[in-house]
């Protein structure tokens, strides 16, 4: 099986990367922006032809949220027609795109978890391009999965997790977003169940889209909260509104997302989000 993965230098394509010996039977290339543009048709096109993978698993993205605001062009042609062109090299090519992307596109008020049928009103200018890069994957004929996935953290680059380590060991009180309730994904374990998924799609290729998060439910301050817990951080959390925060761009108040239709494929129920934070924690510590 041959895979290679885009966006190689951000978070999950790097957690991709730290996980590919486990995983000997796969022949991988890891492609940084550099080395496969994906809104470089060209660039892409040549980069595929020259590998021949059996899947692509787009994990380029533009995802400064609040930048996106202002800088709408630049969302939009990442997120979309990078997409595009990448779903229209997958579709000739007779490739299996593995695509990512965010509880964003659904921004509704619910009292129950968001499901994939949902309907998708994306409020913020990051949403409505990743929305965008949906439909333009989903109408282009090419084999597809989508994931959308929440909060996501890692060991690499910057998160929440590790912008909170860094402020907290350096602050005696942090003001963090409390009426925003979701849960956090941890990107080692969206990797792994992403290749559990690609080992089934060798028998069945189908298209779909998933909700992928870690179980259970909680707010940004109680996610900041139990970070500095495990890591005896003293500092302390003081919960403000969304309104209070004031970011540029709108975010969703209600991010719970049901992930039964993922844990049935997996048959198997995915990591509570505290225990996964502290398996990365752990890994960090490893890391140091």
């Amino acid at each position: 099986m041959r895979i290679l993965v885009t966006g190689a230098n951000g978070q999950l394509g790097r957690q991709f990367n730290s996980l590919h010996n486990s995983y000997p039977k796969i022949i991988w290339k890891f492609c940084s922006k550099n080395e496969l543009d994906i809104t470089d048709s060209n660039s892409a096109l040549n980069v595929v032809n020259s590998f021949n993978p059996d899947y692509m698993i787009n994990c380029a993205a533009y995802t400064a949220v609040d930048k996106a605001e202002e800088n709408q062009n630049a969302a939009f042609r990442v997120n979309e027609y990078g997409v595009s062109i990448l779903a229209q090299i997958a579709k000739e090519s007779g490739i299996h795109l593995i695509h990512y992307s965010t509880d964003y596109v659904y921004d509704l008020l619910k009292n129950t978890p968001l499901i994939e049928t949902d309907i998708c009103q994306p409020k913020s200018i990051y949403g409505k391009s990743k929305r965008a890069g949906e439909i333009a994957l989903i109408n282009s004929g090419a084999s597809y999965t989508i994931y959308r996935v929440s909060w996501l953290y890692s060991s690499y680059n910057n998160n929440f997790v590790k912008t909170m380590l860094k402020l907290g060991s350096s602050r005696n009180e942090l003001k963090i977003v409390n009426d925003q309730i979701g849960a956090p994904t941890y990107s080692k374990n969206l990797a792994e169940d992403t290749l559990k998924v690609i080992s089934g799609l060798q028998v069945n290729k189908t298209n779909e889209i998933y909700n992928y998060c870690n179980g259970g439910q909680t707010t940004w301050a109680e996610f900041a909260e139990r970070i500095f817990h495990h890591k005896s951080i003293s500092c302390k959390i003081k919960g403000i509104s969304t309104e209070e925060y004031g970011a540029p761009a709108p975010r969703p108040k209600w991010s719970v997302m049901n992930t039964l239709k993922i844990e049935n494929i997996l048959s198997a129920k995915l990591n509570h989000w505290e225990e996964s934070l502290v398996e990365c924690l752990e890994e960090l510590d490893a890391m140091a």
